[in-house]
């Protein structure tokens, strides 16, 4: 797996993003809604991203295409940061990414009709002299399985699909390459969600598009990404591919969660995960492993140390001894057989165990087999 994602051109990187919001006063604190995060989308997948609410998805999937700025960090899409642009040059970007969002009803103007609302995205970049926007209003419409006769309705007269429907072909309009799903089907009934659902799924093959996936449904992520990123409290726990998150998850959190997921079949359930505490604030995290307060398989190092498990590669930050990062390793369930290092081979962590030799900044990858 990670082999095969080496060879995939990477669309977005975000490198060391993070985002806050300072309070009104001193007292308030500073929210960090998205705290340190980097990791790759590959052109064409679809990456998922879940948590609880309040985690700092959808802040993330909108810095990453710039609806809100980021603190610090930088965002690359398609090999360009788009980090600090302005003017002229964050509107051309504008083609590249845009976004689905969470509730059809509040996302399209009640005082405009069908067509207007999918004119506007071709008047906002000057390009209605340049081309037959009436015909590819039409193919928008075509696309999205609706007919030429809602052009002239306004979202009121339109049912929930049908106005997210609206709301992704507006999306596809100026033929982005990266679309945000913000909670894209949330709002919507079971049975239209799963119409869709299928909808983006073809799309994305026919269009070749890359999908930002946001969800609370592990279900529903788990039906439409290639890869999932777990987050909680404004960092990513976890990273994994779909089918090896939901047969062999690492994290404690990633457990909990899953063990939520209702199973109709008796055989397939399992023993759910109850969580003690409260998830603490964002604007005072506890320090090391932001998920140590309330995670039951906790350790002495977790309150020091910051731990990001997955199928590719990640840091495990400044460990003073291998002891450190094998105690951390075998807290989280992850055996020795399983793991080699980008800079330490697997012979020269064990020879290093036995001298007790300091070895920092360590790199760790989970591999698939």
């Amino acid at each position: 797996m990670a082999d095969e994602n080496k060879s995939k051109d990477v669309l977005v990187h975000a490198d060391h993003v993070k985002v806050y919001f300072k309070g009104k006063d001193k007292k308030s604190g500073t929210v960090r809604a998205v705290d340190d995060i980097s990791f790759d989308i590959f052109a064409g997948e679809t990456f998922g991203v879940v948590g609880e609410s309040g985690c700092g998805k959808s802040t993330l999937g909108r810095t990453l295409i710039r609806l809100i700025p980021a603190t610090d960090g930088h965002v690359y899409l398609d090999g360009e940061d788009i980090s600090g642009l302005k003017g002229k040059a964050l509107k051309q970007m504008r083609k590249k990414a845009q976004i689905i969002f969470q509730d059809p009803s509040a996302c399209l103007n009640p005082r405009r009709t069908v067509r207007q609302i999918l004119m506007e995205p071709f008047q906002i970049h000057h390009m209605t002299g340049s081309m037959d926007v009436d015909a590819r209003i039409e193919e928008l419409l075509h696309l999205v399985g609706l007919d030429t006769y809602h052009l002239s309705r306004y979202p009121h007269e339109l049912s929930g699909g049908q106005k997210q429907r609206i709301g992704i072909a507006r999306a596809l309009a100026l033929e982005p390459k990266l679309i945000i799903c913000d909670e894209a089907v949330s709002a919507l009934d079971v049975s239209v969600q799963a119409q869709v659902l299928n909808l983006l799924q073809e799309l994305k093959e026919r269009l070749g598009l890359t999908y930002f996936f946001i969800s609370h449904n592990l279900n529903v992520v788990y039906q439409v990404s290639d890869r999932v990123g777990v987050m909680y409290l404004g960092k990513m726990v976890e990273i994994a591919a779909y089918d090896q998150l939901y047969e062999k998850r690492y994290h404690p959190y990633t457990e909990a969660l899953l063990s939520a997921i209702p199973q109709v079949d008796a055989d397939d359930r399992t023993e759910r995960i109850h969580l003690t505490g409260e998830v603490p604030s964002p604007s005072d995290p506890p320090s090391g492993c932001p998920f140590h307060t309330r995670c039951p398989k906790a350790c002495d190092i977790c309150s020091k140390e910051i731990t990001i498990v997955g199928s590719w590669v990640y840091t495990l930050r400044d460990y003073v001894t291998t002891f450190d990062f094998l105690k951390r390793a075998n807290a989280i369930g992850l055996p020795m057989s399983e793991l080699i290092t980008d800079k330490y081979p697997l012979e020269e962590i064990n020879e290093a165990l036995k001298k007790n030799l300091a070895m920092t900044g360590l790199k760790i990858a989970v591999v698939n087999k």
